[in-house]
């Protein structure tokens, strides 16, 4: 591609722009140049879990990966890797599967769910799902972040990232302006914010009562107590969607972008959005990975979570309709 894609963004209109390169609107499949923000373009190697090849399958579909290595964090695991993943319709389940390589095979825990949707005294709800996992490194800890109901986002901690001890709730609707119906779908991250007095962000899924979803924001000192912005870090219509979620911190280049998916009736891409090292960017780059029309994608890459293996950048994701696929793996 001769012009160069990211001056190509920023100056044209949004809807002009994602369109010729494949955003919001375009078929699904359709090729693109490199992705924005100089990241790597990943391409599809293979399928790690599929429900129906599960022992705990309650209702045939799973979301929400998360990645994470731990050979060098604990002194015997599993595995290499630890993959954290769940169902989402009710009652859910926290799940953990384990493997040496991130393009697979990932063994499933024989005690799946390692959080249920009843933990008491805490709580009791219909499902808990959307599993996300932060290496504290101060507390040398795995603190796993899940919701349940949707309005609700809380946190657990471990040790060796398979037993949990229940901590918090973090993030509620209570925290938004009126009319908010979830906060959910929430990813933790070390960033800090001076001007904040901040060493975390979070970055989440609102919806409202006008029943489209964006991403918001906030941030917090310990990663426990947290302050939210009222306004959309990405607004849906910024970017041509209906709906957008499964959102993701990356930094790369001495700035900070957040990816995130649209719904199939948009795109069903994963997009990136370029908001600064202190988030008040709103730098709409297009298409960050263009969802393939073939199985297992099928038109839909959502929820993408992010490692590398031998130098080697992968990135773990949902592929396929939502509440209908699986997870798999493209490698950068």
């Amino acid at each position: 591609m001769a012009i160069d894609r990211r001056t190509l963004l920023r100056t044209a209109t949004v809807s002009g722009a994602l369109l010729a390169l494949g955003g919001p609107g375009a078929a699904a499949g359709t090729a693109v140049a490199a992705a924005p923000g100089g990241f790597p373009d990943y391409t599809y190697r293979g399928t790690l879990l599929r429900p129906q090849d599960l022992k705990y399958n309650p209702t045939d579909e799973i979301i929400f990966p998360c990645v994470r290595g731990v050979y060098d964090k604990l002194a015997d695991p599993l595995g290499r890797y630890y993959l954290y993943y769940a169902p989402h319709d009710a009652p859910g389940g926290i799940c953990l599967a384990y493997g040496d390589s991130l393009e697979g095979p990932f063994t499933e825990y024989p005690d799946n769910p390692i959080v249920s949707n009843t933990w008491s005294p805490h709580y009791s709800v219909s499902h808990v799902s959307s599993p996300h996992v932060m290496w504290h490194e101060e507390k040398r800890e795995f603190w796993l972040y899940f919701h349940g109901e949707n309005t609700t986002t809380r946190l657990a901690r471990s040790r060796d990232g398979v037993r949990f001890t229940y901590d918090t709730e973090v993030l509620t609707t209570a925290m938004l302006p009126a009319g908010a119906t979830e906060t959910s779908y929430a990813r933790v991250f070390r960033h800090d914010l001076p001007a904040r007095g901040a060493k975390y962000v979070i970055v989440f899924m609102r919806n409202n009562t006008t029943n489209h979803r964006d991403i918001c924001w906030g941030w917090s000192p310990d990663g426990r107590t947290w302050e939210v912005d009222p306004k959309p870090l990405i607004d849906h219509a910024a970017v041509g969607a209906v709906n957008v979620g499964g959102p993701h911190l990356l930094s790369r280049d001495g700035t900070t972008y957040v990816v995130y998916n649209t719904d199939k009736e948009s795109g069903g891409n994963i997009l990136i959005t370029e908001v600064g090292n202190d988030f008040s960017r709103r730098d709409h780059l297009g298409v960050f990975y263009d969802s393939r029309s073939t199985a297992p994608e099928n038109g839909r890459a959502a929820s993408p979570s992010f490692g590398t293996d031998g130098g080697v950048p992968y990135m773990v994701f949902e592929a396929g309709e939502r509440l209908s696929g699986a997870i798999a793996v493209a490698r950068g």
